[in-house]
């Protein structure tokens, strides 16, 4: 069942990413992204310290919308909450170099693919 949650959480989480972008792109361009990007952010802290503050938070809820909805809608509110998460566990190296690394390595990575996929 958790499956069909990510399933069904990740083609909605999708689908809304699309409609903003072509609702908000024309009128601001690349900032359109960071706009989605910061409203996932915020809707996963809000998602995660709601589900903290239930003793019996549900696996499925957090399946379908945490990894699901704001997973297809925008990753990088995952790693918002990843660097928050070890800088609350005190790993200040490890949330800077996580940080910093995904940025640097995902840049790169970005770089190398269009390297790779150039006209010849």
């Amino acid at each position: 069942m958790s499956w069909w949650a990510v399933a069904v959480g990740g083609a909605s989480g999708a689908l809304s990413r699309a409609a903003i972008l072509r609702w908000l792109g024309p009128h601001l361009g690349p900032y359109a992204t960071l706009s989605v990007n910061v409203l996932g952010s915020l809707a996963i802290g809000v998602l995660w310290g709601y589900l903290l503050s239930r003793q019996h938070s549900s696996v499925l809820v957090w399946n379908a919308l945490g990894v699901g909805l704001l997973g297809g809608f925008t990753t990088y509110s995952s790693y918002s909450l990843d660097v928050l998460r070890l800088l609350q566990a005190g790993k200040f190296s490890a949330a800077i170099g996580y940080a910093l690394g995904t940025l640097v390595l995902s840049l790169t990575a970005c770089a190398l693919g269009l390297w790779w996929t150039r006209p010849t």
